[in-house]
């Protein structure tokens, strides 16, 4: 019999439900969110390319998923806004996809609901995956980390690169950031359907807080060592400008503006 997909914004979210279950997510496809689709033990999973980006890390996470069996596809971020896993349900178009995924009937160009309607059909769970590594980071000035999700109330007042992409989960506003850091960067993921990959932004404006993105061809999305690294500024909201940043700076260099605002 077939079942019936879970449908997430985000699989930072997943509860124990998620085990055995086929899942339209909203987030990217990168090996941080597939290493918490394989800890959920999901049996398949549909994730959005975050238009592939630096090193294809947008996808990099179908490989790690087919190393452990599990069939696993993403779908254009053309197609699906970010962020969004309804989307990726209803309208989004397979852009990339593993052989796992192929040997269940899934093709590039195949609709996610055609998709979601051929995995449904009992796959067994993913097994656990690999240790992952370090995914928090203290640095000068500012910590970085792989996920939104990995911020706690310790970071209250922080400057944080956040591996994440850049948009609101499902549209709300309050999914901007768990807590209120000084200033954050998140990976633009190419933009993509309604600019979904830049919508933190103006909603933490409302919350006075200074945020960008860097461009998902500087960055790896899903890590923010790689933002820390070689992350290039693609886009601000006006409390940062108006602190100083600058579309073009480096990460670093938003950092360094960012703590002389703060006073260090």
């Amino acid at each position: 019999m077939p079942i019936q997909p879970i449908i997430i914004d985000s699989v930072t979210r997943f509860g124990p439900e998620a085990r055995g279950a086929v899942v339209a997510g909203g987030s990217h496809a990168g090996r941080y969110a597939a290493t918490l689709c394989a800890r959920a033990g999901v049996a398949a999973v549909l994730l959005n390319d975050a238009g592939f980006g630096l090193d294809q890390a947008g996808i990099a996470g179908l490989a790690l998923l087919q190393s452990l069996g599990m069939p696993a596809a993403a779908v254009s971020h053309r197609s699906a806004r970010i962020g969004h896993g309804g989307d990726t349900a209803t309208c989004g178009v397979i852009s990339s996809l593993n052989d796992a995924a192929r040997g269940c009937g899934l093709s590039e160009g195949m609709s996610g609901a055609e998709a979601l309607a051929r995995l449904s059909v009992g796959l067994p769970p993913c097994p656990a995956p690999p240790p992952a590594s370090e995914s928090r980071h203290n640095l000068p000035g500012c910590i970085a980390i792989d996920s939104a999700s990995l911020l706690t109330a310790e970071d209250i007042g922080a400057i944080a690169l956040i591996g994440s992409h850049g948009g609101l989960l499902g549209g709300r506003a309050e999914t901007a950031a768990k807590f209120p850091v000084f200033a954050a960067l998140y990976n633009d993921a190419d933009g993509g359907l309604d600019g979904a990959g830049h919508t933190r932004l103006p909603a933490l404006e409302a919350r006075g807080i200074a945020a960008g993105t860097v461009s998902a061809w500087t960055a790896h999305i899903g890590d923010g060592m790689s933002c820390w690294q070689g992350g290039v500024v693609s886009a601000l909201n006006p409390t940062a400008r108006r602190l100083g940043a600058r579309l073009g700076d480096s990460a670093q260099g938003f950092v360094a503006v960012m703590r002389q605002a703060r006073g260090a």
